[in-house]
């Protein structure tokens, strides 16, 4: 159940915690706390990471695919 719910998230955590250093179930953590103490914020912010990972990705794909 833990590695289906990762894969549909994003990798926004992942992508977060390997910046930050620290573990990726923490930076979930607190963005379930920032939620519930911002009045759900934090999810704009998490959806807005999610697009930008996600953009970055298909660019560097792109890329790759253009220089073979």
């Amino acid at each position: 159940m833990r590695n289906l719910l990762e894969k549909s998230a994003f990798g926004v955590c992942d992508y977060l915690g390997d910046k930050i250093g620290i573990a990726s179930s923490r930076v979930r953590l607190y963005f379930i706390y920032l939620s519930f103490v911002a009045f759900g914020s934090p999810v704009i912010f998490y959806l807005f990471l999610a697009f930008w990972i996600n953009l970055r990705t298909y660019i560097r794909n792109k890329k790759s695919l253009i220089w073979e």
